[in-house]
């Protein structure tokens, strides 16, 4: 695996909750601080004309956005230090690869992806479409973790899965046993993107805290869920074993007090000693 700065890869992930919206609230000036190699953005909900130049294009990073078809809605983009080999956009579905909800790149020895897979509603299209989703998506999963290992590259796919996995992920978890999000089916799946004989990938975050309740990554703005920590877990690296073997400290970047939030999310970052 090729060398990244002092031997580190830093990446970060982080739903914006609309990039034009968040560059007015403080992410530019997060950005301006932040010491991550890769940047995978979720929810940008804008076209790139439409973003400041100090986000569609701040100096110092490569950027590729995805938005979807469907204006304001949904989009992923991702900023590297460095130029990519190779950029993708879709993962080769008819239905979703114009939905804004998937880029991923190429860098030296590792593929780094953004992803944001849709939330759903209990009972309605919203939910059935997340439900395709999910099953075309561990296909692809399945073959880019084939494909990187013919070619000796690890692969991440950070992002918004909008499925917290254990009880531990989220907080009030037995009023949400039927909510979308923490369904049975859902949780299942998740399973078997984590299952070595299956997806065959690794909770990067969960693997290094074990034992702990969260940590949480979206509060709803409803109540104050973010002042009693009252939150959900559903920000995720998601790895294949050899690089997930290589994190050696995974946190949530939580603002500091409730009015410094740029999102409903936080940013999840991940330090990899390669």
């Amino acid at each position: 695996m090729c060398r990244y700065r002092a031997g580190v890869l830093t990446v970060t992930s982080a739903n914006v909750n609309g990039l034009r919206a968040a560059a007015k609230k403080g992410f530019v000036e997060w950005l301006a601080e932040t010491s991550a190699d890769v940047l995978c953005l979720q929810e940008v909900r804008a076209e790139p004309q439409q973003l400041p130049e100090s986000v569609r294009a701040p100096e110092g990073w490569h950027v590729v956005h995805a938005p979807a078809a469907a204006k304001g809605r949904a989009g992923v983009s991702l900023y590297t230090r460095r130029e990519p080999d190779r950029v993708r956009i879709g993962f080769g579905s008819a239905e979703f690869d114009t939905s804004g909800r998937y880029v991923e790149a190429d860098l030296p020895g590792v593929t780094v992806a953004s992803l944001y897979l849709p939330s759903g509603e209990v009972g309605t299209e919203r939910q059935d479409e997340k439900v395709r989703f999910m099953d075309e998506f561990l296909v692809h999963l399945k073959d880019l973790r084939t494909r990187a290992a013919a070619d000796g590259r690890e692969v991440v796919v950070c992002g918004d899965w909008n499925i917290a996995h254990q009880q531990a992920d989220l907080k009030n978890w037995r009023a949400n046993q039927k909510s979308s999000g923490f369904l049975p089916e859902e949780r299942a799946w998740l399973s078997r993107v984590l299952e070595p004989t299956d997806g065959g990938y690794v909770d990067v975050v969960r693997s290094l805290h074990p034992d702990v309740e969260g940590p949480y990554s979206w509060w709803s703005y409803r109540g104050r869920a973010f002042d009693n920590d009252s939150g959900w877990r559903i920000d995720y690296h998601v790895s294949t074993p050899g690089l997930a073997s290589k994190a050696v400290k995974g946190f949530v970047e939580r603002a500091a007090t409730h009015a410094e939030r740029w999102s409903d999310h936080a940013p999840v970052t991940v330090v990899y000693d390669l």
